[in-house]
């Protein structure tokens, strides 16, 4: 009887914290129309990527889905075609974490594209258990959730400046206002330890912060802005890629799964970013549920933003041609 009533409890309260923690966040509430519009999404393939593809492709939107698995990318590609009679999809192949893919990516966008009018930073990975370098010398974490959006973005800006007005949407994570100190000379984790898979996240979502300030600063006047978002607490395959810690995978997941947002509605404020009226013109912010939010303090330190961005410059090699600001 005593546990009978003791699971009832629980139960209640899951069941509670999902109804309210659901009831209390943010939903689009435009209606307007992307006819005539090309919009990039990258990590598409999957969870909020996905559910933001589907979104954007009911207004109408061109959309190219930028996937690590292009095949993979297909399938989200044919299921909303057949969802939303929007055929205007096309699926390329994009690894955030490989420079080279990057380039290839941009590349092949900039010899094919007229205009670009959304850029949707989503691709991502959490931290992983043990450090990992990619072929470019650069920590996983960071060069997917950060250095390889640095670099794209970097080379579609002419584009999105010439289809002006336009919006860059860069994905984050509250997680980064776990950051007390942030230092862009060690990026890379050379001179320290790796600090393990949640400071690992926390700075490369920090960055994200970070580089959206700057590059706001960087685009004032040119009728392009660049807002960074937090999803929300969401359960999506990200938390049950290999390499990132076991106990994500077997227990964290359950939890946040059960009380958290699903994937279409933690997409919700990444579309608002994208479309909303309420945001034309607003540049250089944080949201959260639809909202403009504080943000990590540390992001109002001028030198330290500026910073980071001419040494992100440097690890990606950001050539002459390739600077568009």
């Amino acid at each position: 009887m005593i546990l009978e009533t003791g699971a009832a409890v629980a139960a209640a309260m899951v069941l509670g914290t999902r109804l309210v923690y659901r009831s209390q966040a943010g939903r689009c509430s435009s209606t307007r129309q992307l006819l005539g519009k090309t919009v990039i999404v990258t990590g598409a393939s999957a969870g909020i990527g996905k559910e933001a593809v589907q979104n954007l492709a009911k207004r109408g939107a061109r959309i190219i889905l930028a996937c690590r698995n292009t095949e993979k990318g297909q399938k989200v590609a044919d299921e909303v075609m057949r969802t939303t009679c929007n055929r205007k999809m096309e699926v390329r192949q994009l690894d955030t974490s490989d420079l080279t893919s990057v380039r290839e990516f941009a590349e092949g966008v900039l010899a094919t594209e007229r205009s670009l009018h959304v850029l949707m930073n989503n691709a991502g990975t959490l931290g992983m258990a043990e450090k990992c370098t990619t072929a470019d010398g650069l920590e996983l974490t960071m060069a997917t959730n950060y250095f390889g959006h640095f670099l794209l973005t970097n080379m579609v800006l002419g584009l999105l400046k010439a289809s002006a007005p336009s919006r860059i949407v860069n994905v984050t994570s509250n997680q980064h206002l776990a950051c007390k100190s942030f230092n862009p000379d060690d990026l890379n984790y050379q001179a320290r330890a790796y600090p393990g898979f949640e400071a690992s996240y926390s700075d490369s979502k920090l960055a994200n912060v970070l580089f959206t300030v700057e590059l706001s600063r960087k685009l004032y006047g040119s009728g392009v802005t660049a807002n960074s978002v937090h999803p929300g607490v969401v359960s999506t395959e990200i938390m049950h890629k290999e390499g990132g810690p076991w106990f994500l995978r077997y227990f964290a997941a359950w939890p946040i799964w059960l009380m958290g947002k699903d994937a279409k509605l933690a997409a919700e404020t990444l579309v608002h970013l994208a479309v909303s009226e309420e945001v034309d013109g607003v540049s250089g912010k944080y949201f959260v549920d639809c909202k403009e939010s504080k943000t990590n303090d540390l992001a109002k330190d001028s030198e330290l933003v500026k910073k980071l961005w001419d040494v992100s410059e440097q690890l990606v090699k950001l050539k002459p041609q390739e600077k568009h600001y």
